[in-house]
């Protein structure tokens, strides 16, 4: 009984297609993590807080490189194991998302990086997703989290937002 597998790109959409004994059948491809992020990024910049309460920057410390590329992202500061998004807040708070597909595992410099920085206080919240939408709405739902501690910390503290 032989079972191979393949992603191959199907009316432009990734598709996944395995063939067992003689028989080939198609389902959806789960999405990359680069679209997981790409559609978290579009969420949150669509948010009213975006450029006020929050800004984000996010990094593919994984994308494939080439020896010379590689070598110049690494010189340049690029460090395996960084989290996929970095949310400022106000109040020089700093927060991070690392994305995974399903139940993807943390890859060998994440499991050193993301204890090293929680550590020094900066913890890495890890959300998994299967589909674009769910990632969005993870990230929306994480960054409107972190922006109600701190209206609650400032009401405590009696210090008022920016």
């Amino acid at each position: 009984m032989t079972r191979t597998q393949q992603t191959i790109r199907l009316n432009g959409k990734r598709t996944i297609l395995t063939t067992q004994n003689g028989k080939v059948t198609a389902k959806p491809a789960l999405p990359q993590e680069w679209e997981l992020q790409a559609a978290q990024i579009r969420a949150l910049r669509a948010l009213p807080e975006y450029g006020e309460r929050f800004l984000l920057a996010g990094d593919q410390n994984s994308a494939k490189r080439g020896p010379r590329a590689q070598a110049q992202a690494v010189a340049a500061g690029m460090t395996p194991g960084e989290a996929d998004v970095r949310i400022y807040l106000d109040g020089g708070r700093l927060r991070m998302i690392e994305n995974k597909v399903g139940r993807a595992s943390l890859t060998d410099s994440q499991k050193v990086r993301h204890p090293a920085l929680a550590k020094l206080g900066h913890n890495v919240i890890v959300l998994r997703a299967v589909t674009c939408e769910d990632a969005a709405s993870q990230a929306v739902a994480l960054v409107r989290g972190w922006l109600a501690a701190a209206d609650n910390d400032n009401a405590r503290t009696g210090v008022k937002a920016a």
